[in-house]
């Protein structure tokens, strides 16, 4: 069997996550992933990363507000998911009660939130973008949070977004999700869709990483 027949064979969310695993792991070793994962960062420079998801997460989750009259986008909208109450917990910890006075969207973050606005008009643009973000949280996203904890003792206010404590299990959440993207009525162009709209989700992704490594000497630890 080619490689191309077996992974048409795979159910659709195997082929999502093999389909883009190369741009994914490119957004996990970019510059500021490793110096942030590496330990090489002050809090200064995570909060940097906070800051830019506060803006994406406010536009996806705008989106999710309109989803829920989309026979399909509804199935993809779980206010368990919702990271916006805790990014502004998150923030007035991190960067001050004034804290929405005083942060800002990076150009390549002003990019990525217009790309989720437009390509969700169609729900299979939201569901690539939803994909990409929440499912990377509920997952790779803990070794953030372990890192946060253990390097700077954030226990509350400052690593509550990687606090997904209202899905249960998060193994099983994200079997459900799967059978979501699975059961979804997607004919192979569609598909397709899916899949290319979720590479440019995470070549969004990376062009944040590459903006914020630009400052990153400002934040390393001496």
């Amino acid at each position: 069997m080619s490689v191309t027949t077996e992974l048409e064979a795979r159910p659709f969310s195997g082929q999502l996550r093999e389909s883009t695993r190369g741009v994914h792991d490119r957004a996990n070793h970019s510059t500021y992933m490793n110096a942030l994962l590496g330990g090489e960062l002050s809090l200064a420079g995570y909060t940097q990363l906070a800051i830019q998801y506060y803006f994406i997460y406010q536009a996806i989750e705008r989106v999710s507000d309109t989803m829920t009259g989309d026979a399909v986008g509804r199935e993809f909208v779980f206010d368990e998911l919702r990271r916006l109450p805790a990014l502004e917990r998150d923030l007035a910890g991190l960067v001050g009660p004034a804290w929405r006075t005083e942060i800002r969207p990076l150009a390549s973050t002003e990019a990525y939130a217009a790309r989720i606005t437009q390509a969700s008009a169609w729900a299979g643009g939201y569901v690539a973008h939803h994909y990409t973000r929440y499912l990377g949280d509920i997952a790779g996203g803990q070794v953030i949070r372990r890192l946060l904890e253990k390097n700077f003792d954030l226990t509350e206010a400052g690593s509550l977004f990687y606090h997904f404590d209202e899905i249960g299990s998060a193994p099983a959440f994200r079997d459900r999700y799967r059978g979501k993207l699975d059961a979804a009525p997607w004919d192979e162009a569609a598909r397709a869709q899916v899949i290319n709209e979720t590479l440019v989700a995470f070549e969004h992704n990376v062009a944040v990483f590459d903006e914020l490594a630009l400052n990153l000497d400002r934040y390393r630890i001496a």
